[in-house]
């Protein structure tokens, strides 16, 4: 499938929004116990955030997702349009609670554990997803997260092939990956870190083996996706497609938190391929998103602009 069959058209952005609850601790985690931390709350999910991003680098985008019908609900999506997204597809379901995200992050900002809760993403039915085929009719691309139901997930890939647009897919974490194995096919862009890749690859891999991770992506490549980003943390990003491949070092910085930096790699990848952008430095321009992201407070860089990309590469 070509990437630039309707090159002019929006990014539709199809997924989770939640809040995210981010638990900084403050000395070494003892478990079975509390432990002193700094809490910070912010706009979150994948796929929201993924748009978030999409918007601040100046991209028309659709964001499809569902909400409770509560404060939290209501305030997320509000922040999402006031950052540029347009939200009119999205659901606000009754009795439902918005989704949220817990990171517990060691005091040097890693991902101890991370905890989710997405249920209300059930909300989008094949019946919300059909009613939306006007936005596939035109899209450019459209992106999606695995926390959508494996029948919602279906209908996005039948949507997409009906109307010949390009899909970028996140796995969104190691138990999700699976649900994205059997539509590889139809996939144009895979985006994930190294365990995500090993949770769709028949065998094992080490994270800080790029040469290892490399053939993971050609592996995926075989499996007829067309190009695999796949993100090593510290280690950089390896990336594959089926005319070149190659690894980019991680631009070193101060990591403040790390949530949200793969889906700013994400949606720095898609506005690089959807812009022309040769693929060694759309993977670049993503990974200096990933790494505005990691020194931010909140999961989307308010500082994020193409300009402030480039700045940070040279």
């Amino acid at each position: 499938m070509s990437i630039w069959s309707h090159r002019d058209g929006p990014v539709i952005v199809i997924g989770s929004s939640g809040i995210d609850i981010i638990s900084h601790a403050v000395g070494s985690i003892q478990s079975g116990t509390s432990n002193p931390c700094e809490f910070r709350l912010s706009p979150g999910g994948v796929a929201r955030n993924i748009a978030e991003n999409l918007a601040r680098l100046g991209t028309d985008v659709y964001l499809i997702t569902a909400v409770g019908d509560d404060t939290q609900g209501h305030d997320l999506l509000e922040h999402t349009m006031q950052s540029g997204v347009n939200i009119d597809y999205s659901r606000i379901v009754p009795d439902k609670t918005t989704g949220s995200y817990l990171a517990i992050l060691d005091p040097e900002g890693n991902l101890n554990l991370g905890m989710y809760d997405m249920r209300v993403v059930e909300a989008l039915s094949t019946k919300h997803l059909h009613s939306c085929s006007g936005l596939f009719k035109e899209a450019s691309m459209v992106a999606v997260d695995a926390n959508l139901p494996p029948k919602a997930l279906r209908t996005v890939f039948s949507l997409a092939r009906k109307y010949n647009v390009p899909v970028a897919a996140d796995p969104t974490s190691v138990g999700q990956a699976p649900k994205l194995a059997r539509h590889l096919d139809r996939i144009t862009l895979l985006t994930l870190n190294a365990n995500e890749a090993n949770a769709l690859c028949p065998r094992d891999i080490r994270v800080r083996d790029r040469e290892e991770v490399l053939e993971v992506a050609r592996y995926l490549l075989s499996q007829d996706v067309d190009i695999v980003v796949v993100a090593m943390a510290e280690f950089g990003v390896v990336y594959a497609s089926t005319k070149v491949s190659g690894h980019v070092p991680a631009v070193q910085t101060d990591i403040l938190d790390p949530t949200g930096a793969g889906d700013a790699l994400t949606a720095a990848v898609i506005f690089g391929l959807l812009n022309n952008i040769p693929l060694d430095e759309t993977v670049r321009l993503g990974i200096s998103a990933a790494a505005l992201t990691l020194r931010s407070p909140g999961t989307v860089s308010e500082e994020l602009t193409l300009e402030r990309l480039y700045a940070q590469l040279r």
